[in-house]
């Protein structure tokens, strides 16, 4: 087998593991509660863990006898592999906890309903309407024979 396969699966035991501790079976918190902006909070994490390793490497190439305290960098690498496969979980609306309301930043979905406007009402600045038009009275466009 080749190892990054190996290093995937060592992956997906360690995600199993720190999930039994982060989403114990008897506290209320779920996964999505780590993360109130969505896929932008991980991001954020995933630059955190970036920041870190590169932290490490400008140690070890200053000091040839220096050793991380704390993580590894493979253990942030593993880490950052796992908040990558929690982006896609998220990205596809699958996370624990997530909300089906909201979309991948953790905002509300919106849906956007399209009326004709009234002829009281303004052209709006949009794609299908000629710039021309935009922000003038409907009533007066249509009298200006310009729609």
């Amino acid at each position: 087998m080749k190892e990054s396969v190996k290093v995937l699966q060592e992956c997906a035991e360690l995600q199993v593991k720190k999930g039994n501790d982060y989403q114990n079976p008897h506290s209320r918190i779920k996964q999505v509660d780590y993360y109130p902006q969505g896929v932008a909070t991980l991001l954020d994490i995933v630059h955190a863990k970036m920041l870190r390793m590169r932290s490490v490497i400008e140690a070890m190439q200053s000091d040839p006898n220096y050793n991380p305290n704390f993580e590894s960098l493979e253990d942030s690498a593993k880490d950052m592999i796992n908040y990558c496969s929690f982006i896609v979980e998220y990205s596809r609306g699958k996370m624990q906890g997530q909300d089906p309301n909201n979309d991948f930043l953790n905002r509300p979905k919106t849906k956007v309903v399209y009326t004709e406007p009234g002829l009281d009402e303004v052209y709006p600045a949009r794609e299908d309407v000629p710039a021309e038009l935009w922000g003038k009275n409907i009533k007066e466009a249509l009298a200006d024979d310009e729609c």
